[in-house]
């Protein structure tokens, strides 16, 4: 499998964008169904944005996990990939809306790419130089579907903070 690694990790980015773009318009497309809305883009909030390469991810590493039993260290390096992706969302589109104001669809879709980018070099670079030790992988495991059901019970009970806040209503 680790001659594939790369080929795989191409793939994941692949889905992920794919993926989210996807999760982007289903709620639309169904009219707003209840049951899309806990994996898809309500609305264009940061929080929805990162609901985007979550759920695409998660699906990839459960997928990619029946094909990876000889990285003990796998779910530690997909909480690491996990983490950096939905972190960099946020991180790149308040600094670059801090720096130039309001920004166009194009970087917001830019910055969704890198993101998912970042995260799938970075598991590739770990996998590869296979220094992560990894004592507690159901552990590892148990945060990133946490990090699922916290992107569920916020759809509906969504926090008044502004990482949940509509751009063109600010409401959450």
């Amino acid at each position: 499998m680790k001659q594939n690694l790369s080929i795989w990790q191409f793939g994941g980015f692949t889905l992920a964008v794919l993926g989210g773009t996807l999760l982007h318009f289903l709620y639309d497309w169904t009219n707003g169904s209840s049951l899309v809305s806990p994996f898809s883009s309500i609305n264009e909030s940061t929080w929805e944005h990162m609901k985007l390469l979550y759920f695409p991810m998660l699906l990839f590493a459960l997928l990619q996990s029946s094909f990876f039993k000889e990285y003990k260290n796998f779910w530690c390096v997909k909480l690491i990939g996990v983490l950096s992706g939905l972190l960099l969302i946020p991180v790149i589109f308040y600094t670059y809306n801090g720096v130039f104001g309001k920004s166009p669809d194009w970087i917001n879709i830019t910055i969704f790419f890198i993101a998912a980018a970042v995260a799938f070099i970075l598991e590739w670079t770990l996998f590869k130089k296979n220094t992560i030790s990894c004592k507690r992988p159901w552990l590892a495991f148990a945060i990133i579907l946490f990090i699922g059901i916290l992107f569920v019970v916020f759809t509906f009970f969504t926090p008044e903070l502004p990482l949940f806040e509509e751009p063109s209503t600010r409401t959450c």
